[in-house]
Formats: C-alpha cells, structure tokens, sequence
C-alpha cells in the first residue's frame, strides 16, 4: 500500500472520530436540555401546590376601560352597580351620584374599600381601587396621552380556588345581568358636550320637548315615529343584512322650524342619551374618532348647523380665498395685508378635521364600534353640504322641517290656547298661504302675554302679525319690479 493511500485511510477515519465525538456532545445537550424541561415542569407544579397551600386564593381584575383608554368596560359599569346595590351597605366609605328618583342617590364603592358577597356557599370579596396610570411617552395614539392623565380604576375579585367554577361560570354571569338590571332602573339621560376638550363633559338631560307637544304635520310626525319604532327593533334585521346598528337623519330647514325640537323629540320618544358634537372644538380626525368610540349604545349623536362647520360646507375655504383675494388686491395696503395674515393664522390653529374623517366616522370601520344609534344633521342651507356627505346610507333618512301649515297651526292653538276651531281659523289658513312663518313665531303670537289675554286675542295677534308680513312682502315685491322697469 502506497503513502498515499495510508495518508487517506487516516483521514478518513479522523473525520468519522469528530463527527461521533460531535455527535456525542450533542446529545447528550439535549438529553441535559430534555432533563432540565422536565425538572422545571415539575418544580412548577412543587410550587404552584404549595403556593396554594400557602395562598389558596384566586382574583379576577375588572378593568374600568377596555383597550388600554378607548373604549369604558361595560363589565366594570354592571359590577359598579351590583355593588352599589348589593354590598355597600358593609362599605365605609362610599361614592355617590344623582339618581332617576330625584330622592335617591345611586352608590359604589370608594377607592381601597373591601365588601364580601356570598353565592350558593361560596364567600367572595370585592376590592375597589385604582392605579396612576403609566407613561405615555410612547403611546401610540396622541390623544391617549390627555386620556392617561386619570388614575385607572378597578375591582378586583377574591375566592377560593375550589370555588373557581361555581364563581367563573355562574356568580360572575349572575353579577353582571343584576347590574344591568339596576343601570336601567337607575339611569338618568344625559346630554354630552365637548366643548373646549376632547372628552365628553355631561348635564342631565331633562328636556321637556315629545312629539305630542312638536309643532308638524301629524302625518310626517307619525311617519318618523314609525321610522324609528323600526330602527329601534331592528337588531336582527342589521345583523342579518350585515349592517351596524345604526341609522343616519339629516334634518333641514330654514332657522326657527324645529330641528333642534325634533331632537331633543326623538331622544325623549327613544329614551336615548344625546350626544351633542361642536365639530370646531374637535382639533384633528384621530379626536373625533376617539369621541365616536367613547359614544354609549342608546344615544343619538347631533351636529346641529353643519353646513357652518369647518371644511364640510366651504366656510373655512371660502374664509381662505377671502384671505387670499385681500393680500392679491390690496398689496398696498397695509391694514388689509393685516387683516388677511390674520385670518390666515386663525385657520392654521382652527380644527383639522376633514370631510373625509367625518364620512369614516359615519359609516366607515369606526362606526361599527358600537350599536344602537343615531346620527342626526342639522343644516339651514342644505344646498351647501357636500353631496357625499348626505347621500343615502349615509343620511338614511331626510326630513324637511318647513314653515307653519295649517296642519301645524291646529296643532299648536289646541296645544297653547286649548281651541280646535274659531272664527279666526280661516283668516289664519289664507295667510299662512300667502307668507312664510315659522312655528316658533307662531307659538310666540299664540302665547298669553297677560292674565287679560284669551284664546280670540292671541289668535287677532297672529293675524295681526300675519297681515303685516303679507304688506311688506308685497311692498318689497313693489319696490323690486319698480327696480326692475327703471333698470
């Protein structure tokens, strides 16, 4: 055998003797790794017996919000009000809030104050508290920075383990459709505003307006209440048709005609919160999200005059090309120069919401992020709304509040003067013909201004003030056409 031959056979066997060697050392890594997993496993149950020996105890936290900040839990509201109800009265220091009954106060549970509640044997406790909030400096939506600035509150619950079942599947369950039960017994309507914030600020809502005391025709009247009996029982049909729960009215008419009444209708036919949306004080599109989100179930959100808000009827652009057309024209000019790089500026810091993060919070992604509301629009000059944003499906149904008919004018002479028939009726029905009024005015003549005044007074007062209004419409019609030949 040559040296070659022998040099080869000797490396080859070299190479074999490394591999096992590796081979080796490798398995028995993971047979070391597979000892270790095992010894950890069953320390883990060593410890978890004997933590149980030591602590036998379980907890369940119940957040306040849900989503970090977006969204408030409705677990926490119905566990505030079981134990509002049903444990404080072992509590020592309570909270309290206005109730439905004007005599009563609605209680939960002060910061760090314990109760126990017992359920088919098994005694559990509850512990209300709250924590600061952590930093926001990394958040990832701005807004959640304002919103962190509120310590988060929550309960925590307290049972034996033996008791997990019994609490998990049948106390907690049992917990929350009792505090449901009482939100409703106890609940008072509220008006929401965010006016000079981002957060909704609230008043009870008490507004004494109902579709029996709303000045319409009662045929359009009884067509909207049937339309909302119909969105109202309509959960299945939007679920079945894949639709949120929702449902768009856009209300139009000149100043005076009722739309802010109708509101304020609806929500008292409904039993709805309201909530009430100044669109300038919103400072960008991820605000207004963040408002929608924080919008309840059971409410009608407004935006009352619409076509005066920001971008969405050209107010703002239109305040723009003002601004514009001043520093064009008047370069020499120093006061308009002025007066032009004023309203410059005020539109820099004005609202940057946009027509299309509004159409997103009608009926984008976002709007489905809750059930059971409505979307109302009021506008005087509903020419000037961007059709987009009162199309069908968008705002579903459009409702002309016009002047006084003589349907209307019944309706409120029963309503104010207690009469369904006068002699004054038909001098009342030609005028009405003749010249614009809106009901408001019309209430205003058929209101009592003294002990002296009766049903026939305020009647010849709205004839009076009708009769007046014919002349000088006919005097400007006059005046116009003798304008018109001199031209």
């Amino acid at each position: 055998m040559d040296a070659s031959s022998v040099w080869s056979g000797l490396n080859s066997g070299v190479v074999l003797s490394l591999i096992a060697v590796l081979w080796t050392v490798v398995w028995q890594n993971l047979q070391h790794l597979q000892l270790q997993q095992l010894l950890g496993r069953h320390l883990n149950r060593h410890a978890r017996r004997l933590a149980a020996m030591v602590d036998p105890y379980l907890s369940v936290t119940i957040a306040e919000y849900d989503g970090g900040r977006m969204r408030r839990s409705d677990a926490y509201e119905e566990v505030k009000a079981y134990l509002g109800e049903a444990c404080s009265r072992d509590a020592r220091h309570l909270r309290a809030e206005g109730a439905k009954d004007a005599g009563k106060l609605v209680l939960s549970m002060a910061d760090r104050e314990e109760v126990a509640d017992e359920f088919q044997g098994a005694r559990v406790w509850w512990l209300a508290n709250s924590k600061p909030p952590p930093r926001a400096d990394g958040a990832a939506f701005p807004w959640w920075s304002a919103a962190a600035q509120d310590d988060r509150r929550f309960y925590q619950l307290f049972f034996l383990d033996r008791h997990r079942d019994l609490v998990l599947d049948a106390y907690l369950p049992r917990v929350r459709r009792m505090g449901r039960e009482l939100m409703v017994q106890n609940r008072r309507r509220k008006l929401y505003t965010n006016v000079s914030t981002n957060q909704w600020s609230h008043v009870v809502f008490e507004h004494p307006k109902t579709f029996d005391t709303l000045a319409m025709d009662p045929a359009r009247k009884k067509e909207v209440m049937d339309d909302l009996d119909a969105f109202k029982a309509g959960k299945e049909y939007h679920a079945r048709v894949g639709k949120p729960w929702k449902r768009g009215y856009l209300l139009y008419g000149p100043p005076g005609t009722g739309k802010s009444a109708m509101v304020a209708a609806m929500a008292n036919y409904l039993d709805y919160d309201v909530y009430d949306i100044e669109l300038t004080s919103v400072h960008s599109n991820t605000d207004l999200r963040k408002l929608f989100i924080e919008t309840k179930s059971k409410s009608i959100i407004v935006i009352e005059d619409i076509d005066c808000s920001l971008d969405l009827s050209g107010a703002r652009k239109s305040g723009k090309e003002a601004a514009a057309a001043a520093d064009q024209g008047n370069k020499k000019d120093g006061a308009a120069k002025a007066a032009a790089e004023a309203e410059k500026k005020k539109a820099d810091t004005s609202s940057k919401v946009t027509l299309s993060g509004l159409l997103n919070f009608i009926d984008g992604l976002w709007s489905a992020c809750g059930a059971e509301r409505l979307i109302v629009f009021t506008t005087n000059h509903v020419e000037k709304l961007d059709p987009a944003l009162i199309r069908r499906g968008r705002m579903d149904k459009h409702i002309e509040m016009s002047y006084c008919g003589f349907e209307a004018f019944k309706f409120l002479a029963k309503t104010y003067l207690g009469v369904v028939s006068h002699e004054l009726f038909d001098d009342v029905r030609r005028l009405l013909q003749e010249v614009n009024m809106t009901p408001a005015d019309v209430a205003e003549n058929l209101t009592p201004k003294s002990a002296d005044d009766d049903a026939h007074s305020c009647l010849a007062a709205l004839v009076k003030e009708l009769q007046e209004a014919t002349e000088k419409m006919a005097k400007g019609g006059k005046g116009q056409n003798e304008q018109d030949n001199a031209h």
